[in-house]
């Protein structure tokens, strides 16, 4: 292979291969560049906490494992600081979008607990499943009936008095016209019935287009336009970017690139809606997800920079915590002391 590789027919094989390498290294690397110095620079004041910020809740919470000493512990965690809405995970719904009432038997007792225990706190559902986009099995939005079940399943889960309805329907796909569709269908039951609406969002594309680049080489798309997000942001009341599970492998391109999303995603977000960038709560390592460069001081010192640079006054903002039984003292120790308290003794 040597000897094949030097001889005078390699010449045009070796001048591909060193295209190739060339256009697929520089990108890289100047992409790592471009986020690392996106990380650099001063906080401005004034990006800390608006007393609008969210946490996800496991199904503990509401199937009788959480009791009411769980719930003074987390009480006496999020007194002082900006955590307003709970997303406490009440489903999954069944592929057809219909929603058991028997995978939440402690719904009621829970909400009525967190109103008494914590005032000012509200408690939505958090609802959900894996959507067939990439795969034959899972909910199929395309379906008109589909849509009418999740719609319906929102209503019913409202009838036990959750304070508001959160989706998470994974993975979807820039462009979703059925999702834009059973997001308006929501939408008139949310207004109608007083409640906010809110859904976990994916990241935007870094580069124009990359969303259609990757899905056509992986099926995968991962990241959505930044117009879609605009279409999906102004038919809720709140957003909820993930801003993590970016595979990225050291901490400053993580926190780079944790900058650079909240300012696409304040740029694409109607000051009507909430946007709130999330926080890894977790500590898993696997390809996607590496827990010693997504840290939660990363992403604060992120969502600052990018508060700063694009819209320092946004008062319609916060942080979303993911998620809570992963997450350790220095999460809430790293959450308190970057992005600060309502009550100032509480930090």
């Amino acid at each position: 292979m040597t000897g094949a590789w030097r001889s005078p027919g390699a010449r045009w094989p070796k001048r591909i291969a060193l295209a190739l390498a060339v256009l697929l290294v520089v990108p890289a690397v100047t992409g790592a560049v471009a986020l690392r110095v996106t990380y650099t620079g001063g906080i401005q004041d004034g990006t800390q906490t608006r007393g609008r910020d969210a946490i996800w809740l496991g199904h503990a919470w509401v199937d009788g494992r959480k009791k009411d000493a769980d719930l003074d512990a987390f009480a006496r965690r999020i007194r002082g600081t900006g955590i307003r809405d709970l997303y406490v995970h009440t489903g999954p719904l069944e592929h057809d979008g219909t929603l058991p009432a028997a995978r939440h038997p402690g719904a009621r007792r829970l909400i009525d607990a967190v109103h008494r225990e914590i005032p000012g706190v509200r408690v939505h559902a958090w609802l959900g499943d894996k959507l067939a986009t990439e795969s034959p099995d899972g909910l199929r939005l395309g379906r008109a009936s589909s849509r009418a079940n999740v719609v319906r399943s929102a209503g019913q889960i409202l009838d036990v008095g959750f304070d508001g309805v959160h989706f998470d329907l994974e993975p979807l796909h820039s462009g979703d016209r059925d999702y834009l569709s059973l997001l308006d269908d929501l939408r008139t039951l949310t207004r109608a019935r007083d409640v906010p609406l809110s859904v976990a969002a994916h990241q935007i594309d870094p580069l124009p287009a990359l969303h259609s680049v990757v899905g056509a080489v992986s099926g995968h798309p991962k990241w959505w336009s930044q117009a879609f997000f605009t279409e999906v942001a102004r038919r809720v009341d709140q957003i909820a970017l993930m801003s993590y599970d970016t595979a990225l492998p050291v901490e400053s391109l993580y926190g780079g690139y944790v900058a650079q999303q909240t300012v696409l995603a304040l740029e694409a977000t109607p000051e009507t809606t909430d946007l709130l960038m999330g926080l890894p709560f977790y500590h898993t390592e696997e390809w996607g997800h590496h827990a010693h460069a997504e840290t939660v001081p990363a992403a604060i010192r992120g969502v600052r920079l990018g508060l700063g640079r694009a819209d320092r006054d946004r008062e319609r903002f916060g942080v979303a915590l993911y998620v809570d039984f992963a997450a350790t003292e220095a999460d809430w120790t790293a959450y308190r002391e970057g992005w600060g308290c309502v009550t100032p003794a509480a930090c």
